[in-house]
């Protein structure tokens, strides 16, 4: 755990070339720590242009000149394609929707970057993320970050709890507005650039051209709950659940005006299964069962926990009871949740506390309820 009481302990800052991380190393100088930089790139160059890594470097060395620290720079690019990217593929060859995202930060950011930062000399790892970090002795608790809006503890809940002595997040306390203005005081040059968004390690850029590079699609029918055929899909690793854009299905006959959404798809027989109306049934499950949940607090191993979960980023927390059986857990909602989407993770929560998560299996077919105002209560098997 990180102590101002001895003598001021070498921080790294994964310095991404943002506003976030830009300024989380501004806080840590103001705080008396000695401090230097370290830029990552996790993807190699592209042809098209898509992966800014050689822009995003560039304001880094603007920052780092700006506050007068070393800039050190290092490629993961290997380790990436290894324990992230590999994984990224098959999660879409299963046809599930994976999130490097989570990935990244257990495998790159607090994995070999953290190594890397003690190779340096570095005592403590610093990043941009808007979460926090409470030390109570011998326990250390990850904290939701204090802006609802840019909260990011659902991506951390998978590293490893060891690291969280060694972690700092200076701008968990802060909300996007006050990063930014504070960018703007000390004159940092990237206090207005925009976030980036997009999957974190390929840039903004087609998706579907992107994927087909490395995975073959196999078009199949587009079916309603009854068997109907209405349209053709590219592919079922395009498309996720609950997704209304890019169907292709408007003006069935005789099916109204409302739209349309994805609600499962029949790996079997390679085939989209959409329904129409936002609040169709099929879109909404009430529970769903996990793989192994891997913890950052003390978490049980048997029994239940009632607790809330977020099953995607930027939701809002829901009550559920969590039942634990081997390595496995079955969630059941309060109320039924829209598009659970195996391969995502669900996130557990007691209040602002992380408390760790688990990969989306599947949602239970009993789970199906009449409206989305009806909680159902389901027995889920493990």
């Amino acid at each position: 755990m990180v102590s101002m009481a001895s003598p001021r302990p070498l921080v790294i800052v994964a310095l991404s070339g943002g506003v976030d991380s830009a300024v989380a190393t501004l806080l840590l100088l103001e705080q008396g720590y000695r401090v230097q930089a370290l830029f990552m790139s996790n993807w190699d160059e592209d042809e098209q242009g898509y992966c800014t890594a050689a822009e995003d470097f560039q304001d880094a060395r603007r920052v780092s000149d700006v506050l007068g620290i070393p800039l050190h720079k290092v490629s993961f690019a290997a380790e990436y394609r290894r324990r992230v990217f590999d994984e990224f593929l098959r999660e879409y060859r299963a046809g599930r929707t994976p999130n490097p995202d989570v990935l990244c930060n257990r495998e790159i950011k607090f994995g070999v970057c953290l190594d890397y930062a003690r190779r340096l000399g570095g005592e403590v790892l610093a990043t941009g993320h808007y979460a926090r970090i409470v030390h109570e002795g011998d326990r250390h608790r990850l904290l939701k970050g204090r802006d609802p809006a840019k909260d990011q503890s659902y991506f951390l809940h998978a590293i490893d709890p060891a690291v969280l002595p060694h972690v700092l997040f200076p701008v968990g306390d802060l909300t996007k507005d006050v990063v930014r203005r504070m960018a703007r005081a000390a004159a940092l040059p990237v206090f207005d650039k925009r976030d980036s968004t997009g999957i974190c390690f390929i840039g903004e850029r087609p998706f579907k051209e992107f994927l087909a590079q490395y995975l073959s699609a196999q078009p199949g029918n587009t079916e309603t709950p009854t068997g109907e055929v209405i349209g053709q899909h590219q592919g079922l690793m395009y498309y996720t659940l609950g997704q209304r854009q890019g169907l292709g299905v408007g003006g069935v006959a005789g099916s109204g005006e409302a739209a349309w959404y994805v609600a499962r798809k029949d790996l079997a027989r390679n085939a989209l299964i959409v329904v129409q109306g936002d609040d169709h049934p099929l879109l909404y499950s009430g529970g769903l069962r996990t793989g192994p949940v891997h913890w950052l607090a003390a978490g049980p191993r048997s029994g239940r926990l009632n607790c809330q979960i977020k099953t995607r980023y930027r939701q809002r927390d829901q009550a559920c009871t969590v039942e634990f059986a081997g390595n496995a857990s079955r969630v059941t909602f309060e109320s039924p949740q829209r598009s659970v989407t195996p391969g995502q993770f669900a996130v557990f929560y007691d209040g602002e506390e992380c408390l760790g998560g688990a990969v989306i299996e599947s949602t239970a077919d009993d789970a199906i309820v009449t409206g989305p105002r009806r909680a159902l209560p389901v027995s889920l098997p493990i």
